[in-house]
């Protein structure tokens, strides 16, 4: 059996971090073999506290330098020890934990796969009809834009095997927003980007909640152009929602 390593990049995530790790009890931790890497960019709450009491490696940015997070993701990895990476943001929720580790595990197996993402909506607890119609779209979407070739995961969750995140170089570090669509253009040329549309994680709505689904929309269509284009985001941070 492979052994996954999660990485976890955070941010002064305490409100919700604590309700994240602990989906990862010690069964579902022996059943999968996984190694949980939580990679912090500097908390300044109660997050490094709560990543110490779940994870099994916990990277701390020691120099006080701001991290995007692909260079959180980047550390994570750097520390991880395991035979297939399992990306996933401070906030994301399994509909069915073993289902997810289970079915991935599976599906990374296939050497013809360079990376698996799934579909992402918020939690039938804070779903309201927007928020149905919305990720159904864009699950739609994006299911649509990896069977032709295009390549994309939101950031929510990525998976990959080790030799295929060394072979890409990781993520860009530079780039502050629109990360996840750029590794997956690099990811695609090593093989197929698969979106696993019946395995499902959920997000906070936190964002969605402040700005708007409109400001939100536009702000990444915005950053997926500039990278398209440019091969830079148009943000220099991503603000953090807490």
């Amino acid at each position: 059996m492979r052994k996954i390593s999660v990485v976890v990049p955070t941010l002064d995530e305490e409100k919700l971090l604590a309700g994240m790790l602990g989906q990862f009890t010690p069964d579902l931790v022996r059943t999968h073999n996984i190694e949980l890497v939580v990679s912090d960019g500097g908390s300044r709450d109660c997050t490094l506290a709560i990543a110490r009491m779940h994870a099994h490696t916990v990277v701390e940015n020691t120099d006080g330098t701001r991290q995007t997070i692909s260079i959180g993701r980047n550390r994570g990895a750097e520390h991880a020890t395991g035979d297939v990476l399992v990306f996933l943001a401070a906030d994301t929720l399994f509909k069915d934990a073993n289902e997810f580790f289970t079915v991935m595990a599976a599906e990374i197996e296939d050497p013809s796969v360079a990376a698996l993402t799934c579909s992402i909506s918020v939690s039938p607890a804070e779903e309201g009809k927007i928020d149905r119609a919305y990720h159904g779209f864009y699950n739609w979407l994006f299911s649509m834009m990896n069977k032709v070739g295009m390549g994309m995961g939101r950031g929510e969750c990525h998976v990959m095997r080790r030799e295929v995140f060394d072979r890409v170089h990781g993520y860009a570090e530079s780039i502050a927003a629109g990360e996840d669509y750029e590794i997956f253009q690099r990811l695609k040329r090593v093989g197929q980007v698969r979106f696993l549309r019946d395995v499902r994680v959920y997000e906070s709505p936190r964002r969605y909640r402040r700005y708007g689904y409109l400001h939100v929309t536009g702000s990444w269509f915005l950053n997926f152009l500039s990278v398209f284009f440019l091969g830079r985001s148009v943000r220099k941070e991503w603000k953090p929602i807490r």
